[in-house]
């Protein structure tokens, strides 16, 4: 008798979602590079536009017809079909962009009137999206910090008076590596939440990536990700996806489809190149983060570092990595000692790690978040949460350990 066998992501990265018969016998999935797709018979247009527009549902074993890019493509299908397999996932919406994913996300389930709950800080760009565009729509916003009770969430909320549309969070936080509990989150949310109106919790991944933190399995209703990160980890494509119950990725899919964002069949292909090394390569940049951090914590000219893996039994934040994280990750934040001067010395001086935003590539990456990537962000929020003039973010990559210490290590001379 056969012995069945449940495969790891890792094991069907290579193969998963796709049949080479249906494309003469090709090993890897060829990129599809067409904006339609021919019908058999006109029966089969009208069935394939009934299924897109949910006009109906799906009969017994058939399977969603190709009409058009813009609604779906076969690099496209593959790559979510796979992508599901990391997080666990019923389905997936891939975009042109993380932003894509996270904006047309946050339209389609906050409306005017409602309140979203954000976490603080966030990513910059997401941060400029829920402050600066929501609320020109009347959408009502309140951000909370690391630390913040479920009853301290529930009374603030209550105080406003609005109807709770969605918990928005991003953990940990960039750039402080700030936990955020998600089962926490999912008890407000459903706090809020009744037969008439459900309050869903959104996580933003992208610094653990699929591997170390898997949102739906605490409660998560959607997981959100920059793609151009560790999915896509060679820092030549950019992308996004959410993930979630088929009946929510649904609806994130109708409305990509009308806002056109939708990530092309290239953005797809390559995506799908790097999925098949996406274990070794993560695990690689958390063993080079480890010791990159304890370097810099015994360097004299180094202040304060923000490393997961360095959280003490006695601190709050604990609890929370030990119970969602399976990783400390390879993201850490560290403030020299002196100020943006000094700060700018050590990334004028660096010669393997590069000076560019972005994170999660195969190349080490080191920026300044005050004056880059959270530039937009108030004087006030920045002093709140600790984002200050002294305050480095290095994104640890796959270079040799000892040669990233190294060259950290004359850069910081210059401080």
């Amino acid at each position: 008798m056969e012995e069945k066998r449940e495969l790891k992501p890792e094991s069907l990265m290579m193969s998963y979602g796709y049949k080479p018969e249906l494309s003469e016998g090709a090993l890897k999935c060829p990129i599809f590079q067409t904006s339609t797709f021919v019908f058999k018979k006109a029966e089969d247009g009208k069935a394939f536009f009934e299924l897109a527009y949910g006009q109906r549902e799906k009969y017994p074993n058939e399977e969603l017809g190709l009409i058009y890019s813009r609604l779906n493509n076969p690099d496209l299908e593959i790559l979510e079909n796979r992508l599901t397999l990391w997080d666990r996932a019923e389905a997936c919406a891939v975009f042109e962009s993380g932003m894509s994913a996270i904006s047309t996300t946050l339209l389609e389930f906050v409306k005017p009137g409602h309140l979203l709950l954000f976490s603080s800080p966030v990513y910059g760009g997401s941060d400029h999206f829920i402050k600066h565009v929501l609320t020109r729509f009347g959408v009502h916003i309140m951000g909370f910090m690391a630390g913040e009770s479920k009853e301290e969430l529930i009374r603030k909320v209550e105080a406003t008076g609005k109807p709770l549309a969605m918990v928005y969070v991003e953990t940990p936080a960039n750039p402080t590596n700030g936990l955020f509990d998600i089962e926490m989150c999912r008890e407000v949310a459903d706090h809020f939440s009744n037969e008439e109106h459900k309050a869903y919790v959104a996580v933003d991944n992208t610094y653990m990536g699929p591997l170390w933190q898997h949102p739906l399995q605490h409660g998560a209703d959607l997981v959100l990700y920059s793609a151009t990160k560790y999915i896509g980890g060679h820092s030549d494509v950019v992308a996004g996806a959410c993930l979630g119950s088929a009946a929510l990725i649904q609806r994130v899919k109708t409305l990509r489809t009308f806002l056109g964002c939708m990530a092309g069949p290239w953005t797809a292909w390559l995506l799908m190149r790097s999925l098949e090394t996406l274990k070794p390569r993560m695990e690689l940049q958390a063993r080079n983060a480890e010791k990159v951090a304890q370097f810099l914590a015994g360097h004299p000219k180094v202040e304060k570092v923000y490393y997961l893996g360095f959280l003490q039994e006695n601190d709050p934040q604990y609890p929370i990595y030990q119970k969602q994280l399976k990783s400390a990750g390879a993201m850490l934040s560290f403030d020299v000692k002196g100020g943006e001067k000094d700060a700018f010395n050590f990334l004028n001086h660096l010669k393997l790690v590069k000076l560019a935003v972005s994170l999660g590539s195969t190349e080490s990456l080191a920026q300044h978040p005050a004056t880059m990537t959270h530039a937009d962000v108030s004087k006030e929020d920045k002093a709140q949460l600790g984002i200050s003039a002294k305050m480095i973010r290095l994104s640890v990559g796959v270079e040799d350990a000892e040669d990233l210490i190294w060259d950290l290590g004359q850069a910081l001379q210059h401080v």
